[in-house]
């Protein structure tokens, strides 16, 4: 029976929780109503939850260009589904191996794994070889690699729990009855790895998604733009245009009256929606995925 002290605990753990809640939310609401005021009314008030003045101009100026933005969505949405599914792949290829303890020479192989976490060839010589060597400039396929086979953070955290949830007798087991490496690893270890590979897919998701750099150095040409990377240009021209409008002409005069803040925030909704409906397919996973290790069978 519940008595008096543990219902007041109880209480203010759901009061803390919930605080904790409207702290989190706070920041999104405060971008999204930000997104729907007028520039004279942040100048004149700041920003505010609950504006004095609403206005479209934001969305307006970006559906000016809604051919570009189309189009670079597209191009998001098709580098962040095969960047995800190719590096998810590479990543369970790598780290099964290396959780076996009948592989040879696995440490070796952790330790090149976490090697590459600390030192990198640093962004000339990875540039002069992506563009030179690999001919990738102006291509998708820059957009993509680079992202495949940089972070290996996610195969020794598939690694681990590979060791510690997957156990070692349903591998003796298949093994015993017949069943050959790749059919035991794509029947049986992938269909009880969903949480970790749900985590890792999320986790690659965002960085595919949110990846600007890339595009900055390696695309040049304006049809290959990905969104994040358009949404960055359309700032800085607006920033430019703005900044130098007493030496425009006066049809560029006009242009410089871009509600710059308001579009900053229009910008940003716009680059984070497509995930925040994604991410309630994962969240089931997600916490499980993450939680590697913590209980002992």
């Amino acid at each position: 029976m519940v008595n008096t002290k543990d219902k007041i605990f109880q209480v203010a753990i759901h009061v803390f929780f919930i605080a904790v809640v409207i702290m989190c939310l706070m920041p999104f609401v405060l971008l999204l109503t930000t997104s729907f005021t007028s520039e004279a009314s942040i100048v004149k008030e700041g920003y505010s939850l609950v504006p004095s003045e609403w206005s479209l101009d934001a969305y307006k100026f970006l559906w000016s260009d809604a051919e570009n933005i189309t189009r670079s969505y597209g191009i998001t949405i098709f580098v962040t589904l095969i960047g995800t599914f190719v590096g998810l792949s590479i990543s369970a290829l790598l780290s099964y191996p290396m959780s076996r303890s009948d592989m040879p020479m696995k440490k070796q192989l952790a330790f090149y794994v976490f090697f590459t976490m600390l030192f990198n060839g640093g962004l000339v010589p990875t540039y002069i070889i992506y563009t030179q060597v690999f001919d990738m400039k102006n291509s998708l396929l820059a957009l993509i690699i680079p992202g495949l086979l940089t972070n290996g953070f996610f195969v020794l955290i598939m690694r681990t729990f590979f060791q510690n949830s997957i156990p070692h007798a349903i591998i003796e087991s298949a093994s015993i009855d017949g069943a050959g490496e790749f059919r035991i690893f794509f029947k049986m270890i992938l269909p009880l790895s969903l949480p970790i590979l749900a985590t890792i897919g999320l986790m690659q998701t965002i960085g595919y998604w949110n990846d600007w750099f890339n595009g900055l150095i390696y695309i040049t040409d304006s049809k290959l733009f990905s969104l994040q990377n358009l949404l960055n240009r359309i700032l800085l021209n607006a920033q430019f245009i703005q900044n130098n409008a007493a030496t425009l002409n006066a049809g560029e005069v006009a242009n410089a009256q871009i509600p710059l803040e308001t579009v900053r925030m229009a910008m940003a909704v716009i680059g984070v929606v497509p995930l925040l409906c994604a991410y309630p397919f994962f969240q089931k996973y997600f916490v499980k995925g993450l939680v590697i290790g913590a209980v002992k069978g």
